[in-house]
């Protein structure tokens, strides 16, 4: 009986573990373009500081106020944001 308790809590502090990731720093390099139905998604070119992937250059979808060299603390590097295909008429960045 002990031991099926002791196995329950090993399993979910793994769990715990693997979910409470750390953020990653990356620094935004270029303004690509608006996004989004309204124009609020900004997508930025950014460069990873720190991590497996320091160094890498990538997109990523930015909601909220954002400027050339603000840092992002990004949960995850592994998934980069899709190409905005057509030319964006909404917002600042056109």
């Amino acid at each position: 009986m002990a031991e099926k308790e002791q196995s329950k809590q090993n399993r979910s502090s793994e769990k715990q573990t693997l979910a409470v990731g750390e953020a990653v720093p990356a620094i935004v390099e270029q303004m690509v373009g608006r996004t989004g139905v309204r124009g609020e998604i900004t997508q930025v070119k950014c460069r990873i500081l720190q991590g497996r992937n320091k160094g890498r250059s990538m997109r990523r979808n930015v909601k909220g106020p954002v400027r050339l060299k603000d840092i992002l603390m990004l949960r995850e590097t592994e998934i980069e944001a899709r190409r905005i295909k057509t030319s964006v008429t909404k917002g600042a960045f056109t």
